[in-house]
């Protein structure tokens, strides 16, 4: 494809030769003469000078370059997204039911719909428009899927569990099933009956192994434009907000309120029955005992504001000198005794 139709695909301002012939798109290292990269971190932007890439998407006030083209847009990062795709052959699941699949007449699925070897649907079961449920899918009784509902190898959503529209359950996620309640019976644990379901709003994404629990009572619920990544648990009667990330381990004790536009970066952990505001960011392997105020960013355990918790770190990083110095002190106030 010539640098300029991607230019106009994009809407990107290009400065540089538009007749460049681009075949796909590759890092700013690894980049050959007919590859588009990007920079969207300063940290990144020196290799600007030295790629072989043949056009490099860049912000609209990045320094010209000498030898490389580049397509200038605000969000070069969002672009760079954008033009994988144009270049990615994504597989095609044609319409259609597999001979092996069990549909009983109970479910209702809707136009377009491709129904993988193997997938096993419950009874009373609604599935909207254009879904697609790949090999070994499971979908309980008397779940409700809205449409364009992409299930990979392996998911699963358990009985009476809601999902919106343009919902994608990467391989292994489990929607709906038990939370983890357990009452003391004298010595031994009984199983409080979780009845209540998981909801995920439209446009959720929940990645390979993650889990959703249902809530015992009432609902645990994600909201429009969230993601969930790999191997996060999301506790029984928890409430995700809007546009919220849970990055990769991420666990959410029951009954956590997260709020809308939230970052909670690789493997924090949440307390239960808490709040963290909105907007608010916890760094990586956070530990959060206690509420959140929206907007703020967090680190460590207990989680405090991030910049104590960097002042903190340079502290404990200097403790062998610290004590050092403090035995040396002591020692030569006992000399002096």
């Amino acid at each position: 494809m010539k640098l300029r139709k991607i230019a106009e695909r994009l809407g990107c301002e290009l400065v540089g030769d538009g007749e460049i012939e681009i075949s796909g798109v590759a890092g700013i290292e690894e980049a050959g003469a007919d590859r588009l990269t990007f920079v969207a971190n300063p940290k990144y932007a020196a290799l600007a000078k030295t790629t072989s890439a043949g056009a490099i998407l860049v912000e609209p006030d990045f320094p010209a370059l000498e030898r490389t083209s580049t397509l200038r847009i605000k969000n070069p990062y969002l672009a760079f997204a954008r033009a994988i795709e144009l270049f990615y052959n994504a597989p095609h699941h044609k319409p259609g039911i597999h001979p092996t699949a069990v549909v009983p007449n109970s479910t209702t699925i809707g136009e377009g719909a491709h129904v993988g070897a193997y997938v096993v649907i419950g009874d009373d079961v609604a599935i909207g428009r254009d879904a697609v449920l790949l090999p070994h899918v499971v979908i309980y009784d008397g779940a409700r899927i809205g449409d364009r509902f992409f299930a990979h190898a392996h998911a699963v959503v358990r009985e009476h569990c809601v999902l919106g529209d343009d919902v994608v359950l990467q391989n292994g996620a489990v929607i709906g099933a038990d939370g983890f309640g357990f009452a003391k019976d004298g010595k031994n644990w009984r199983k409080i009956v979780q009845a209540g379901r998981a909801v995920l709003g439209n446009d959720v994404e929940v990645q390979a192994n993650a889990c959703v629990d249902r809530a015992s009572v009432g609902e645990t619920v994600v909201k429009d434009g969230a993601k969930v990544d790999n191997l996060v648990q999301v506790g029984h009667g928890s409430t995700v907000g809007e546009r919220t990330l849970l990055c990769a381990q991420v666990g959410l004790a029951g009954s956590t309120v997260i709020g809308k536009d939230v970052i909670l970066a690789g493997q924090v952990g949440v307390a239960g029955h808490l709040t963290v505001g909105d907007g608010a960011i916890a760094t990586a392997q956070t530990g959060i005992p206690n509420d959140v105020a929206a907007g703020s960013v967090v680190s460590g355990y207990p989680a405090v504001e991030n910049k104590q918790w960097l002042r903190q770190v340079v502290v404990v990083n200097k403790l062998p000198e610290i004590v050092k110095e403090l035995r040396t002190a002591i020692k030569e106030l006992r000399n002096e005794e």
